[in-house]
């Protein structure tokens, strides 16, 4: 499975993104997939994850409530709503897989695939 993350760009405060992770090769059906975030001199933050079933999973306090994830198995694809953005968003977004479970360990993940810049001014 190769993945590749989409869909960052420059918006201001208080705007919304929404970021695509849309894999080739095999389907996305038999993994979780978690969203994660590097800022500039930062460690690499897991987010949230989605689960095979569909149901969310968040790892960071800082996007509940603003950031929600969503598949679609049929287009091989999941997707980061990102609403009411701060400065502090501003990160390189990736996604990753994992086989079955979730997890927040981007060590433990099948699959990794390259980021998005999302920057967010204030």
């Amino acid at each position: 499975v190769q993945l590749q993350a989409s869909g960052g760009g420059l918006v201001q405060a208080g705007g919304s993104l929404r970021l695509s992770c849309t894999a080739s090769g095999d389907s996305l059906d038999g993994y979780s997939i978690t969203w994660f975030r590097q800022a500039p001199g930062k460690e690499r933050e897991g987010l949230m994850c989605i689960q095979m079933s569909g149901d969310g999973i968040y790892y960071a306090d800082s996007v509940k409530g603003r950031f929600a994830v969503s598949r679609d198995n049929a287009r091989k694809a999941v997707y980061l709503q990102m609403n009411n953005l701060k400065p502090e968003d501003t990160a390189v977004y990736s996604c990753a897989a994992r086989r079955f479970l979730c997890s927040r360990t981007y060590s433990g993940m099948n699959y990794r695939g390259e980021g998005t810049q999302v920057t967010v001014s204030s």
